[in-house]
Protein backbone atom coordinates (compact mmCIF):
# COMPACT_ATOMS: atom_id res chain seq x y z
CA UNK A 1 0.00 0.00 0.00
CA UNK A 2 2.74 2.52 0.83
CA UNK A 3 4.53 1.94 -2.71
CA UNK A 4 0.58 2.68 -4.09
CA UNK A 5 0.50 5.69 -2.17
CA UNK A 6 3.64 6.85 -3.25
CA UNK A 7 2.87 6.35 -6.98
CA UNK A 8 -0.78 8.88 -6.47
CA UNK A 9 1.74 11.18 -5.01
CA UNK A 10 4.21 11.33 -7.44
CA UNK A 11 1.51 11.64 -10.08
CA UNK A 12 0.22 14.77 -8.43
CA UNK A 13 3.69 15.84 -7.90
CA UNK A 14 3.88 16.06 -11.81
CA UNK A 15 1.24 18.39 -11.82
CA UNK A 16 -1.69 15.84 -12.06
CA UNK A 17 -3.92 15.99 -9.42
CA UNK A 18 -7.36 15.14 -11.13
CA UNK A 19 -5.67 11.35 -12.22
CA UNK A 20 -3.92 10.74 -9.10
CA UNK A 21 -6.79 11.60 -6.89
CA UNK A 22 -9.08 9.08 -9.31
CA UNK A 23 -5.94 6.16 -8.66
CA UNK A 24 -6.56 7.11 -5.01
CA UNK A 25 -10.40 6.38 -5.32
CA UNK A 26 -9.75 3.43 -7.81
CA UNK A 27 -7.57 1.87 -3.99
CA UNK A 28 -9.43 3.08 -1.88
CA UNK A 29 -12.97 1.26 -3.41
CA UNK A 30 -10.55 -1.97 -3.42
CA UNK A 31 -10.03 -1.68 -0.16
CA UNK A 32 -13.49 -0.60 1.61
CA UNK A 33 -16.12 -0.98 -1.41
CA UNK A 34 -17.80 1.45 -2.57
CA UNK A 35 -19.01 3.00 0.58
CA UNK A 36 -15.51 3.52 2.23
CA UNK A 37 -14.30 6.50 -0.90
CA UNK A 38 -13.80 9.98 0.44
CA UNK A 39 -12.87 12.76 -1.05
CA UNK A 40 -10.69 13.47 2.31
CA UNK A 41 -9.43 10.06 2.24
CA UNK A 42 -8.24 10.43 -1.06
CA UNK A 43 -6.67 13.78 -0.42
CA UNK A 44 -4.50 12.05 2.59
CA UNK A 45 -3.28 9.25 0.05
CA UNK A 46 -2.44 11.90 -2.62
CA UNK A 47 -0.50 14.00 -0.29
CA UNK A 48 -2.42 17.34 -0.63
CA UNK A 49 -4.66 19.08 1.67
CA UNK A 50 -8.37 18.00 2.23
CA UNK A 51 -9.70 21.23 0.24
CA UNK A 52 -7.55 20.25 -2.81
CA UNK A 53 -9.83 17.81 -4.48
CA UNK A 54 -12.86 20.92 -4.37
CA UNK A 55 -10.86 21.95 -7.72
CA UNK A 56 -11.45 19.66 -9.73
CA UNK A 57 -14.44 17.34 -7.88
CA UNK A 58 -16.92 19.31 -5.89
CA UNK A 59 -18.29 16.53 -3.81
CA UNK A 60 -17.95 12.78 -3.22
CA UNK A 61 -20.61 11.89 -6.01
CA UNK A 62 -18.47 13.49 -8.67
CA UNK A 63 -15.36 11.77 -7.92
CA UNK A 64 -17.68 8.09 -8.03
CA UNK A 65 -19.06 9.61 -11.11
CA UNK A 66 -15.37 10.39 -12.40
CA UNK A 67 -13.85 6.81 -11.90
CA UNK A 68 -17.53 5.29 -13.59
CA UNK A 69 -16.89 7.60 -16.65
CA UNK A 70 -13.16 6.54 -16.89
CA UNK A 71 -13.93 2.85 -16.66
CA UNK A 72 -16.18 3.29 -19.82
CA UNK A 73 -13.82 5.17 -21.84
CA UNK A 74 -11.05 2.42 -21.38
CA UNK A 75 -14.09 -0.23 -22.08
CA UNK A 76 -14.84 2.07 -25.61
CA UNK A 77 -11.03 2.06 -26.31
CA UNK A 78 -10.36 -1.69 -25.49
CA UNK A 79 -14.04 -2.86 -27.30
CA UNK A 80 -13.16 -0.49 -30.59
CA UNK A 81 -10.06 -2.09 -30.96
CA UNK A 82 -10.98 -5.38 -30.79
CA UNK A 83 -13.43 -4.86 -33.38
CA UNK A 84 -11.32 -3.17 -35.78
CA UNK A 85 -10.93 -4.51 -38.83
CA UNK A 86 -13.72 -7.06 -38.43
CA UNK A 87 -16.72 -7.25 -41.07
CA UNK A 88 -18.70 -9.99 -40.02
CA UNK A 89 -21.89 -8.79 -37.89
CA UNK A 90 -21.98 -11.78 -35.55
CA UNK A 91 -17.84 -11.85 -35.09
CA UNK A 92 -18.19 -8.50 -34.25
CA UNK A 93 -20.74 -8.51 -31.74
CA UNK A 94 -18.80 -11.56 -30.03
CA UNK A 95 -15.65 -9.55 -30.23
CA UNK A 96 -17.28 -6.68 -28.01
CA UNK A 97 -18.24 -9.15 -25.62
CA UNK A 98 -15.33 -11.14 -24.85
CA UNK A 99 -13.70 -7.56 -24.40
CA UNK A 100 -16.11 -6.72 -22.38
CA UNK A 101 -15.76 -9.75 -20.00
CA UNK A 102 -11.81 -9.77 -19.87
CA UNK A 103 -12.38 -5.49 -18.64
CA UNK A 104 -14.00 -6.85 -15.95
CA UNK A 105 -11.47 -9.03 -15.25
CA UNK A 106 -8.41 -6.93 -15.13
CA UNK A 107 -10.69 -4.09 -13.99
CA UNK A 108 -12.90 -5.31 -11.02
CA UNK A 109 -13.03 -2.33 -9.32
CA UNK A 110 -14.05 0.36 -11.98
CA UNK A 111 -16.30 -2.64 -13.39
CA UNK A 112 -18.11 -2.36 -10.23
CA UNK A 113 -18.04 1.71 -9.67
CA UNK A 114 -19.62 1.67 -13.50
CA UNK A 115 -22.52 0.16 -12.77
CA UNK A 116 -22.73 0.60 -8.73
CA UNK A 117 -26.23 2.02 -7.03
CA UNK A 118 -24.17 4.46 -4.93
CA UNK A 119 -23.86 6.67 -8.57
CA UNK A 120 -26.37 9.56 -8.50
CA UNK A 121 -28.94 9.12 -10.75
CA UNK A 122 -29.57 11.77 -13.72
CA UNK A 123 -32.65 13.20 -13.85
CA UNK A 124 -33.26 12.75 -17.54
CA UNK A 125 -30.34 11.30 -19.42
CA UNK A 126 -27.37 8.82 -17.88
CA UNK A 127 -25.08 10.36 -20.53
CA UNK A 128 -25.65 13.36 -19.08
CA UNK A 129 -23.28 12.18 -15.86
CA UNK A 130 -21.46 9.51 -17.30
CA UNK A 131 -21.36 10.41 -21.30
CA UNK A 132 -18.98 7.12 -21.88
CA UNK A 133 -21.54 5.01 -20.95
CA UNK A 134 -23.76 6.05 -23.98
CA UNK A 135 -20.47 5.41 -26.03
CA UNK A 136 -20.19 1.59 -24.89
CA UNK A 137 -23.67 0.82 -24.93
CA UNK A 138 -24.23 2.28 -28.43
CA UNK A 139 -21.94 0.39 -29.41
CA UNK A 140 -23.40 -3.19 -27.95
CA UNK A 141 -26.62 -1.90 -29.48
CA UNK A 142 -24.99 -1.17 -32.93
CA UNK A 143 -23.39 -4.34 -33.09
CA UNK A 144 -26.20 -6.35 -31.81
CA UNK A 145 -28.83 -4.65 -34.36
CA UNK A 146 -26.42 -5.71 -37.59
CA UNK A 147 -26.21 -9.02 -35.82
CA UNK A 148 -29.80 -9.57 -36.21
CA UNK A 149 -29.23 -9.15 -40.32
CA UNK A 150 -30.69 -7.59 -43.03
CA UNK A 151 -33.70 -9.82 -42.95
CA UNK A 152 -34.84 -9.78 -39.55
CA UNK A 153 -37.83 -7.51 -37.94
CA UNK A 154 -37.17 -4.07 -36.56
CA UNK A 155 -37.95 -4.69 -33.33
CA UNK A 156 -35.74 -7.76 -33.11
CA UNK A 157 -32.52 -5.40 -33.31
CA UNK A 158 -33.12 -3.70 -29.67
CA UNK A 159 -34.39 -7.07 -28.11
CA UNK A 160 -31.02 -8.53 -29.81
CA UNK A 161 -29.00 -5.80 -27.72
CA UNK A 162 -30.79 -6.09 -24.31
CA UNK A 163 -30.37 -9.65 -24.58
CA UNK A 164 -26.71 -9.62 -25.79
CA UNK A 165 -25.94 -7.30 -22.90
CA UNK A 166 -27.96 -9.42 -20.20
CA UNK A 167 -26.21 -12.53 -21.20
CA UNK A 168 -22.50 -10.50 -21.31
CA UNK A 169 -23.27 -8.61 -18.69
CA UNK A 170 -24.21 -11.17 -16.23
CA UNK A 171 -21.35 -13.47 -17.35
CA UNK A 172 -18.90 -10.09 -17.05
CA UNK A 173 -20.65 -9.39 -13.10
CA UNK A 174 -19.30 -13.11 -12.05
CA UNK A 175 -15.94 -13.01 -13.17
CA UNK A 176 -15.69 -9.49 -11.42
CA UNK A 177 -17.21 -10.64 -8.22
CA UNK A 178 -15.07 -14.08 -8.34
CA UNK A 179 -17.92 -16.18 -8.19
CA UNK A 180 -16.59 -18.69 -10.50
CA UNK A 181 -13.74 -21.45 -9.38
CA UNK A 182 -10.33 -20.51 -9.80
CA UNK A 183 -9.58 -23.26 -12.44
CA UNK A 184 -11.86 -21.94 -14.98
CA UNK A 185 -11.24 -18.60 -15.05
CA UNK A 186 -7.64 -18.41 -12.80
CA UNK A 187 -5.78 -16.94 -16.08
CA UNK A 188 -6.51 -15.13 -19.20
CA UNK A 189 -6.59 -18.08 -21.91
CA UNK A 190 -8.85 -19.81 -19.45
CA UNK A 191 -11.06 -16.89 -18.90
CA UNK A 192 -11.43 -16.06 -22.90
CA UNK A 193 -12.25 -19.99 -23.39
CA UNK A 194 -14.92 -19.97 -21.72
CA UNK A 195 -16.41 -16.59 -22.55
CA UNK A 196 -15.83 -17.62 -26.09
CA UNK A 197 -18.62 -20.61 -25.32
CA UNK A 198 -21.03 -18.64 -23.93
CA UNK A 199 -20.80 -15.90 -26.79
CA UNK A 200 -21.08 -18.01 -29.32
CA UNK A 201 -24.85 -19.41 -27.47
CA UNK A 202 -25.34 -15.53 -27.76
CA UNK A 203 -24.02 -14.81 -31.41
CA UNK A 204 -26.19 -18.24 -32.72
CA UNK A 205 -29.18 -16.53 -31.26
CA UNK A 206 -29.12 -13.33 -32.45
CA UNK A 207 -28.10 -13.89 -35.85
CA UNK A 208 -31.59 -15.91 -35.56
CA UNK A 209 -33.61 -12.84 -34.52
CA UNK A 210 -34.84 -15.50 -32.26
CA UNK A 211 -34.96 -15.82 -28.61
CA UNK A 212 -34.03 -18.33 -27.10
CA UNK A 213 -35.37 -22.19 -26.99
CA UNK A 214 -36.83 -22.53 -23.15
Amino acid sequence: MARAQRATSETYHHGDLRNALLAAAVELIAERGVAGLSLREAARRVGVSHAAPYRHFPDRAALLLAVADDGFARLVEAARAAMAGIDDPSERLRAYGLEYIRFARRNPVHFRVMFSEELPKPEVDPGDSVPAATTALDLLFEAAGQAVGPDGREEDRPRAAVASWALTHGFATLVADGRLPEEIVGDDEAADALARWVLLRLTLTETAGLPPSP
